[in-house]
């Protein structure tokens, strides 16, 4: 029997060199940065200069300290908040769009994800002109008659934070939900109509519970992005509106203070893997048992 010809020498080395960039790049883009921030975490700053000694203050001053600490728990509250918020606006126009029949059902998916192709700042000022106190929402609230003059409460605090990040992100929930929808053999609805259930019947036992790894997922990632954002807290938070983002950010610019700024991101970052692997763990799970 005769061996493999000459080609098959080079071929084995081009599938070889594929596999080393598939796991050379995450390693070299991901977990080596992760590493550095990790291994900063643990150094400090004296006069403006980082000292190299170990040690353990940073995470210290992060738990001690009567400021950083309820600042974290409060954006993770805010962007749980978001995370929610998004689920719910999502869920009805993912399944709006699951109903559509034939090219207008991914004509109106395209269009919803349009504003993911413009400019982040553009729409946070768009945003802000309608919160502020001259915008659309105040003017329409006052001319209704709910409001006797325009509000500061949608602008410059939490409140705006909280309105904002929610309109930048639903796009990032109405696709997952929509794929799970999607999904869903139409078969398993068919027969529950043959067996006598109502509409309501049918979402509520069939359709919803079989969308839950969808709901897990756009939640997860949505909380993802929000935790992460500190551009939109700076544009529209104003001085109420202090995020960790923003923590984070003064820390490596005008603090100048990398190794607490490492730390605080670690901290962050441990929130950040918690959320994926819980919203992976409850759709994998939901999933199995349906």
């Amino acid at each position: 029997m005769t061996g493999p010809g000459p080609a098959s020498t080079p071929t084995r080395w081009s599938q070889r060199l594929v596999t080393l960039l598939a796991f050379a790049t995450p390693v070299v883009f991901i977990l080596v940065p992760l590493a550095i921030f990790l291994g900063y975490s643990f150094f400090s700053v004296d006069h403006g200069e980082i000292n190299y000694t170990l040690t353990l203050a940073n995470y210290a001053r992060f738990l001690s300290d009567p400021i950083f600490l309820p600042v974290f728990w409060n954006t993770c509250v805010l962007c749980l908040s978001v995370a929610v918020i998004c689920v719910l606006l999502a869920y009805p126009a993912a399944y709006f769009l699951t109903t559509l029949k034939g090219r207008w059902r991914y004509m109106l998916l395209m269009l919803l994800m349009v504003p993911l192709l413009m400019s982040y700042v553009i729409k946070i000022y768009a945003i802000r002109s309608i919160l502020g106190l001259n915008g659309f929402l105040n003017k329409a609230l006052v001319g209704l008659g709910i409001l006797q003059e325009p509000s500061s409460l949608f602008v410059f605090n939490m409140n705006a934070i909280l309105l904002t990040l929610s309109l930048l992100l639903i796009p990032f929930a109405i696709l997952p939900i929509f794929l799970t929808l999607e999904r869903i053999p139409p078969i398993l609805r068919q027969a529950s109509d043959d067996l006598g259930a109502s509409a309501a019947q049918t979402f509520l036992r069939v359709t919803l519970p079989l969308s839950l790894p969808g709901v897990a997922s756009a939640a997860s990632f949505v909380f993802v992005l929000a935790i992460g954002d500190f551009l939109t807290p700076q544009m529209v938070g104003g001085v109420s509106g202090f995020t960790f983002g923003r923590v984070l950010y003064s820390q490596f610019g005008t603090a100048y203070n990398w190794p607490f700024g490492a730390a605080l991101s670690v901290a962050l970052a441990a929130v950040v893997v918690t959320a994926i692997l819980l919203g992976e763990r409850f759709g994998r799970n939901r999933g199995a048992s349906l």
